[in-house]
């Protein structure tokens, strides 16, 4: 502490050389240690980081300067039943202050020291700022020579006025010469600071420049969310986890990642709940726990596997149980049809059976899909399924009604009993026990439908789900006779993966099931970076999501997923997004997703190792071979966005669509489409290196 103290011009006894006074008995130097904790005034403030807990500090100002931090202790009480959520806070916080005065810290502005003579002969020669930076950026030479001395050090000392000057002047020069959307921002977590975050973005936005996402950049965002629901972890908020009557904490260390918030998992065991660590190491979380599952790391998808198996086995087939019967007949697609498609001589699962089948032309008819009802044998179309979401909204609900009718529906999950025929699927296998482009071919029951293009065969999710799992429900193919079988994906199967016992899996895959039957679905897993850094964490996470919806947990208070990125509950939502994208002046947002942006920013794409034939499914062939194509199909096809979006500007491109007499903006449109037809325009990725497609201000804050 001694920086610190000298900083608050104090000095210890032997530092100001008062030998005799220590030594004669004298009392006065303890008003040193007396001193170290006065103070002239205490404000509130937060300590916002990527843990999300922003925690209430109280900061201690002496002579201008942050002595110390404490802990706040006025939060609001919570109900009788809950813990409080206070004391928040963790040594990161009580410690911060440290960082303010950090030798390190980075006071005042700086330019290159190359970029400040350029900028400050050019202020000299040149009547405005703007035609000043032009004289530099229009100068090959001068480019040249402040660029290829990044990375060397050499800043300067400069100020707000100077650089404030220069960076507009810069984005002045890159909309008019090449266009607004080659203007970036780049911003960690809005958690840190909602303010910053928003005006910083704004700017950018109101620019006509796009922002760069943060969590897929850094690999926080778990993809499976989307995927599953398509939406970014909505999960519940730490107390949630004190209302669970079962607790996996798998690839989520909660002691050290979520500080402030642990205690409700150490509280939550006082009432009798059970936590299990899946962790290869003795991790923090480890040592809170009453069961310690150490697997082999990168193998949690075995393991989810195969809890899956005794699931489904025990609690489905063997011995149904209602509960969750009636949650995955009414919450999960389940009972709805898909196509069985036949391929030189084998057959594959397909795609969701649709209106457009039978030759319906309602709005967004692809998108209607179909289940068997259970009452009157029909197929029907329940509420909520996407194309009622742009269609028919009052339909946008999941009432397990005829979305046609109104009639109160049934929908059945397996067709097994009604079957017209079995026919073996080929699934794909991605364990790597088995060779290369390995799949298992397992008995699936099919209907015949008639449609508009024929007779299909048709099963349902439930059904493809039993036989990918290895359910022997006696159809034949390959399935498990027993747990003990080393059939994938049985708890057997799984040992060599894993290194778990096998009954060690049996036995928590049961654990977890009984206690969400005998809470209602209070079992929960607190997921987390353990997991979700590995380069196939969507089939990791989608395992574990499986059991969840298997077993009735999710969308129940103590029960589902837990996952640290959702725990941002913004309150103020919905205001603060359309400030931070600009959105309340002008249309939508313009947002990129920051690992396509470095791929071809950085030319990446040209070190490309990876080819992406081992990557797909083995029953089916890639469309490509170089990841970047699939970026470039996915921004063709208006999946992703993608900026800069075409080798031209966008006023060039208005300029050149009135030129050509299309007026308005269905006139741009429909002169952007035929111009992308007849090779006119191109998007920008597909020539990432010519000059004209170049990302040209890169703003990075916070």
């Amino acid at each position: 502490m001694g920086n610190i103290f000298k900083k608050l011009k104090y000095l210890s006894p032997l530092e100001r050389g008062d030998h005799q006074q220590i030594n004669k008995g004298e009392r006065d130097w303890e008003n040193m240690y007396r001193d170290r904790w006065s103070f002239d005034k205490c404000v509130r403030s937060t300590h916002g980081v990527n843990c999300t807990g922003s925690c209430s500090w109280n900061i201690y100002v002496k002579n201008g300067l942050v002595a110390w931090e404490n802990q706040v202790h006025d939060y609001p009480e919570t109900s009788p039943e809950m813990p409080d959520f206070e004391p928040r806070g963790c040594p990161r916080g009580a410690s911060f202050s440290w960082y303010l005065y950090s030798p390190h810290r980075i006071r005042y502005p700086y330019l290159r020291g190359e970029l400040a003579d350029l900028w400050r002969e050019a202020r000299k020669n040149y009547p405005t700022a703007l035609e000043a930076w032009q004289s530099i950026a229009n100068d090959p030479n001068k480019m040249k020579l402040y660029k290829e001395a990044r990375g060397m050090g050499g800043f300067v000392r400069s100020n707000w006025d100077e650089v404030s000057e220069l960076v507009a002047s810069s984005l002045l020069h890159t909309v008019q010469k090449y266009g607004c959307d080659r203007i970036f921002g780049f911003s960690v977590i809005p958690a840190k600071s909602m303010l910053s975050y928003a005006a910083g973005l704004r700017f950018v936005q109101l620019m006509g420049g796009a922002g760069l996402s943060f969590y897929d950049w850094y690999a926080d965002l778990p993809p499976a969310s989307p995927q599953v629901w398509g939406d970014q972890t909505d999960v519940p908020e730490s107390s949630d986890w004190y209302n669970a009557g079962y607790i996996i904490t798998w690839g989520s260390n909660v002691p050290q990642t979520r500080t402030p918030d642990a205690h409700f998992l150490t509280e939550v065991r006082y009432k009798g709940t059970k936590v299990v660590s899946i962790a290869p190491d003795y991790a923090e979380s480890t040592a809170v726990a009453d069961t310690w599952i150490s697997l082999k790391t990168g193998s949690d998808a075995a393991l989810g596997m195969a809890m899956g198996h005794v699931i489904l086995k025990e609690y489905f087939i063997d011995n149904p149980a209602e509960f969750f019967i009636e949650y995955n007949r009414k919450y999960t697609d389940f009972p709805f049809l898909v196509t069985v498609e036949e391929r030189d001589g084998k057959f594959y699962f397909g795609r969701f059976l649709n209106a457009k089948d039978f030759g319906r032309d309602d709005k967004h008819a692809e998108f209607k899909h179909y289940v068997i009802d259970e009452k009157s044998g029909e197929l029907v179309i329940p509420n909520g399924t996407m194309g009622d979401r742009w269609d028919r909204q009052n339909k946008w609900n999941l009432r397990e009604e005829n979305s046609d009718t109104g009639e109160m529906i049934c929908p059945k999950l397996s067709i097994c009993a009604e079957r017209d025929d079995v026919v073996e699927i080929d699934f794909p296998y991605f364990g790597n026990d088995r060779g290369e482009n390995a799949t298992i071919a397992r008995a699936v029951p099919v209907k015949k439908i008639k449609t508009k293009d024929g007779v299909k065969l048709v099963t349902t999710v439930y059904d493809l789900t039993l036989a990918n799992y290895g359910i022997n429900v006696g159809l034949g193919g390959e399935c498990a006779s027993s747990y003990n079988e080393d059939t994938p994906y049985t708890p057997r199967w799984q040992e060599k993966f894993t290194g778990v016992n096998a009954e060690m899996v049996i036995h928590t895959a049961r654990e977890f099931a009984d206690n969400s039957l005998k809470t209602n679905g209070r079992t929960m897993v607190i997921m987390g970076g353990g997991i979700n850094h590995w380069y196939h964490a969507d089939v990791i996470y989608r395992t574990i999501l499986n059991l969840l919806m298997m077993c009735d947990c999710e969308g129940r208070n103590g029960g589902g997923w837990a996952h640290y990125v959702g725990q941002e509950k913004l309150r103020p939502i919905e205001g603060w997004a359309r400030v931070m994208t600009g959105t309340d002046w002008q249309g939508g947002a313009k947002l990129q997703n920051s690992t396509s942006f470095f791929y071809f920013a950085t030319d990446q794409w040209r070190n490309e190792e990876i080819d992406t034939a081992p990557l797909v499914a083995p029953n089916v062939k890639p469309r490509y071979r170089h990841p970047g194509d699939y970026n470039i199909l996915a921004a063709r096809l208006g999946w992703l966005p993608a900026y800069p979006s075409f080798n031209k500007s966008g006023q060039k491109i208005f300029d050149e669509a009135k030129a050509a007499g299309f007026e308005g903006i269905d006139g741009l449109r429909k002169f952007v489409a035929q111009s992308l037809k007849n090779k006119t325009l191109e998007f920008a990725w597909e020539d990432p290196d010519a000059p004209e497609n170049f990302p040209r201000r890169w703003r990075i804050a916070r």
